[in-house]
């Protein structure tokens, strides 16, 4: 603006000065040519100025666009947030229920024992028998005095007798003479629910809930012998027979 200002001045006094010797033509010339000068140079300013608004709103835009992309950012991380909260709290719910099962199944099982010579397996199993036949022999098992013990005895890998015997008691197995691997699962607190392996008479179920652990001896061939095992629960888990599992000894 200061520019059109000072080019106005100049001309009008250039304008002042030449009217006195021009003619009227001259004169009417003159002016028609400041008037165009005037016209580019409104003209150009315009375009400067169109130019700027231009730009500005351009930059307005980008602002608001970048207003509205941050928002939207904001918004996600938000959300993001939201659903790990509610994740959390939901493993947190889920881990805090299986706790509460895991004590109330604790509570309701820890001090729960069967009598020693209890086969609950005995619908899969069959109970236990004398040996009326000629030729038998025992496996005698003493327990630690700080672990029940599940007992099978396995046959041609095929369990033929099992019991359950309580902490500090014995039982004595009376077999045919033949050959054969004990089993030991040792434990606390009897859960008659819990399930232990699938078998060939379907799934077989009743174990330990605390203090689990299996060990084995390697097959004995018994003939009109007894056999004895007097069970040790070593500190740090480990047993004067070898390490086993429940598809092993089930």
């Amino acid at each position: 603006m200061k520019n059109k200002l000072t080019i106005c001045i100049f001309l009008f006094i250039l304008l002042s000065m030449l009217a006195s010797c021009e003619s009227k033509a001259e004169k009417e010339q003159r002016k028609e040519q400041l008037r165009i000068e005037l016209e580019k140079e409104k003209q150009k300013e315009e375009e400067i100025q169109k130019k700027v608004a231009e730009h500005r709103e351009q930059r307005r835009i980008a602002e608001e666009e970048a207003r509205k992309e941050k928002l939207i950012r904001e918004k996600q991380v938000l959300e993001e947030l939201r659903i790990a909260r509610e994740k959390e709290f939901e493993a947190r719910s889920i881990q805090e229920g299986k706790e509460r099962k895991a004590k109330a199944l604790r509570d309701k099982y820890i001090n729960n024992s069967l009598y020693t010579g209890a086969t609950p397996y005995a619908y899969c199993y069959g109970g236990n028998k004398s040996c009326s036949e000629y030729g038998c022999s025992e496996i005698k098992v003493k327990t630690p005095y700080n672990s029940d013990v599940m007992v099978t005895i396995k046959r041609g890998g095929v369990v033929y007798s099992h019991a359950y015997i309580k902490a500090g008691s014995q039982y004595t197995f009376e077999l045919p003479n033949g050959k054969y691997q004990p089993f030991f699962y040792y434990g606390k607190g009897w859960n008659p629910n819990k399930v232990m392996t699938e078998t060939d008479c379907g799934t077989l179920k009743g174990g330990f809930i605390e203090d689990e652990s299996f060990g084995k001896d390697d097959p004995q061939t018994l003939s009109n012998s007894i056999l004895t095992y007097e069970l040790i629960l070593q500190k740090g888990g480990n047993f004067s027979t070898r390490p086993s599992n429940p598809e092993e000894a089930f």
